[in-house]
């Protein structure tokens, strides 16, 4: 019920916003100096940012857009211009299915957007989903829970301030990823519908104003051996030329009543897999250039795509990126089920492919491991040699997010530079922003107990990017 109040005390905030936004970009008031915070804005909702709905923010022309979960679960935009220091927004960019009903007062934060700029400079936003509902109609390719898969774009280029929703996508979709390729073919890929469904892929060769039918990629069936079904969590991003890569694990969803301890449905993941999609042949292959057939099953993924194995340890499936050479390197949280229902603190590991095997799964901090704490984040390249992980994990009652560099291969890390602390805080990272400018390389939310409002922060190479503090404070 508090959770409602919450939501129903901002409508007027919601409705509101685009007037506030629209003052976003004031430096003064009355010729004095607004006080600089390094929060950009204090709306963000619920959990509303995280590394899977990806990108969550891009950088193009010397400007640096993100998007996040705000009032009533609804995406929001801001931008942020390197070289005036001039914030805009953030402006309500579509409405979701979700966040407005009072007899759902649980927050779903399944429909964070995702963000995508096409050739044109059009800015597309994909939200709103968590499997549909049957009034949607029949899902041939999986199962219902809430919500609407939503694709919104700017009625201008680069211009956030107006958007348009488009007709392009089904209703049942969630987990958003996009890809642009370097010809403008832009894919969506998606889970496609609630635990028990396929995760697919979507084709656009206009710029987003149109998509092909959904195909599955990743397929989910009933277990003849255990009460479960199989299903999966992928990561997708752009890998060399027209490749797009796919790291996944492997998510055991068991029926009510069996499972650990007879606990039905929990959050239990395992391993680690990878794959490759050849988008100008429209063919899949593994690590050593064998053909894949879709959808992959199983049994396929085991025997093709395997890139680890974590036994009786949980997973929570990361992000995946290519090297100047070419190689991928992934990156997964590993960690123990202790009995909870969504099992026990896991940690940031890191594979990589040599040119023959994968190699890895060393912790990026292990003190973390140590502490009995969670660690989130993604990494991107120095150099062929060197490879720098954001990553947030808590310190005794602090939470950090800190650069942690290797130049061995990941062997080890050291902790190279913090960015931000913060008493009391968790952390709700995205993913590397596209194309990231050094100064503003991922957005952060910081999650205090006690209130379902959370500022947000965008860090990059020297902290977090200031702003004026009448213009990030929009919660009254």
């Amino acid at each position: 019920m508090k959770t409602m109040i919450s939501n129903f005390r901002f409508v007027f905030f919601a409705m509101s916003c685009g007037l506030l936004a629209a003052c976003s970009n004031q430096t003064t008031t009355n010729n004095i100096t607004t006080q600089k915070v390094d929060y950009f804005a204090d709306n963000a909702f619920g959990n509303p940012l995280a590394i899977v709905q990806h990108p969550a923010g891009v950088h193009a022309n010397g400007i640096t857009y993100v998007s996040y979960q705000g009032p009533l679960e609804d995406p929001y935009v801001a931008s942020y211009n390197h070289e005036t220091g001039e914030w805009y927004g953030p402006f309500k960019a579509g409405v979701s299915e979700m966040g407005k009903d009072p007899s759902r007062p649980k927050i779903d934060n399944h429909g964070k957007p995702t963000m995508l700029i096409d050739d044109l400079g059009y800015i597309h936003v994909f939200f709103g989903g968590h499997g549909g509902t049957p009034e949607h109609g029949k899902n041939l390719l999986g199962n219902h829970h809430y919500g609407r898969n939503k694709h919104v774009v700017t009625k201008n280029p680069g211009d956030i301030s107006q958007w348009q929703e488009l007709d392009t996508i089904p209703a049942f979709g969630t987990y958003n990823q996009a890809v642009k390729m370097d010809n403008g073919d832009i894919y969506l890929f998606y889970r496609h519908g609630a635990h028990r469904s396929d995760w697919v892929y979507q084709k656009s060769t206009d710029h987003g104003r149109t998509f092909d039918a959904p195909i599955s990629f990743l397929k989910h069936k009933k277990r003849d051996d255990i009460k479960a079904d199989d299903s999966w969590y992928a990561w997708v991003s752009k890998g060399e030329g027209d490749d797009i890569i796919v790291s996944y694990d492997y998510h055991v969803c068991w029926n009510n009543g069996a499972g650990i301890n007879g606990r039905g449905h929990t959050t239990e993941r395992h391993d680690a897999y990878y794959m490759v999609f050849d988008t100008q042949q429209g063919s899949w292959h593994n690590i050593k250039n064998e053909n894949v057939n879709l959808p992959v099953t199983r049994e396929v993924a085991n025997d093709q795509t395997l890139v680890a194995r974590t036994g009786d340890d949980w997973t929570f499936n990361g992000s995946a990126h290519i090297d100047n050479e070419g190689y991928p390197h992934i990156a997964t949280n590993i960690g123990k089920d202790l009995g909870q229902k969504t099992g026990g603190p896991k940690q940031t590991s890191y594979f990589r492919w040599t040119g023959n095997e994968w190699v890895g799964g060393n912790y990026v901090n292990p003190q973390s491991r140590d502490d009995n704490t969670d660690t989130r984040g993604d990494f991107f390249f120095n150099s062929a040699n060197e490879v720098t992980f954001a990553l947030g994990y808590q310190q005794q009652e602090d939470g950090v997010i800190a650069y942690f560099t290797s130049a061995d291969g990941g062997k080890s890390f050291n902790k190279r530079k913090e960015l931000l602390r913060r008493e009391g805080a968790n952390w709700a990272l995205t993913a590397i922003i596209d194309n990231a400018h050094p100064d503003a390389r991922l957005i952060v939310a910081e999650k205090q107990k006690g209130s379902n409002w959370h500022k947000l922060y965008l860090l990059g190479d020297n902290g977090p990017v200031k702003r004026n503090m009448q213009d990030a404070n929009l919660v009254k």
